[in-house]
């Protein structure tokens, strides 16, 4: 059975707060491919990097989850993705990362 977008919240949520940092420190984004977006788009090291990704059973609800993080002060923005775009994902900025 599929999560709803409180749980995911509540999951991202308690992984930013384990791993630490402000809102601010935090990329948040959507997309299709997830793996591909975060370890070759954003450079983001599979080992040592904070990460984490979780699957939505629509676009709609990536989004919403996508912009309740931007709210908070996390960087990112709406408007990627298409109609596929299922998977909402945030890391930790670091200095090897691209936004």
């Amino acid at each position: 059975m599929a999560k709803d977008k409180n749980t995911l919240i509540s999951e991202i949520e308690a992984h930013l707060a384990s791993c630490g940092g402000t809102y601010p420190q935090w990329y948040v984004g959507i997309a299709a491919d997830v793996r591909d977006r975060l370890f070759n788009g954003h450079a983001v090291k599979q080992e040592g990097d904070a990460w984490i990704y979780r699957q939505c059973d629509t676009s709609a609800v990536a989004r919403a989850i996508e912009d309740h993080f931007v709210s908070l002060g996390l960087k990112g923005g709406p408007g990627g993705g298409d109609s596929s775009t299922r998977f909402v994902y945030a890391y930790k900025i670091a200095a090897h990362t691209v936004e």
